[in-house]
């Protein structure tokens, strides 16, 4: 049983993909979770599962041959370990792909995670920037 209240609807998403998409799945939405006990799970643009709090964090999309992490950071976020492959100037959103048997680094991941939430805490990414003066 999750430590998290799960969305059936994103349970859903996740049972009808293969099994090695599960495992990502799985493992990505156990990662968010971990972060931070107030993120919340739910179904946007008819069928992705988001991870939410106080603003869009991250959201799954399974593709043919990987699952696709958006980060919705406005890349603003460090990404010291290189995990971002795709997305690098998006102001909304990056990318973290993950192919099969390909292992995520937890660390990083929950690291930019985390500074994803306390952005968004502190009005998200279009105010930072704006007090920052960009």
């Amino acid at each position: 049983m999750p430590s998290f209240e799960a969305d059936p609807r994103v349970d859903a998403y996740i049972d009808a993909l293969p099994e090695w998409q599960q495992a990502i799945c799985h493992e990505v939405r156990a990662l968010v979770h971990a972060v931070d006990p107030e993120l919340v799970e739910t179904i946007k643009r008819t069928r992705q599962p988001y991870f939410v709090l106080q603003g869009n964090v991250c959201a799954l999309l399974a593709t043919k041959d990987h699952v696709n992490v958006f980060l919705y950071d406005g890349a603003i976020v460090p990404d010291p370990d290189g995990i971002i492959t795709g997305g690098h100037d998006n102001q909304t959103a990056r990318t973290m792909a993950v192919y099969r048997d390909e292992t995520i680094n937890a660390p990083a991941f929950s690291a930019m995670i985390g500074q994803i939430i306390a952005n968004n805490r502190a009005g998200g990414w279009r105010a930072i920037k704006q007090r920052a003066g960009e």
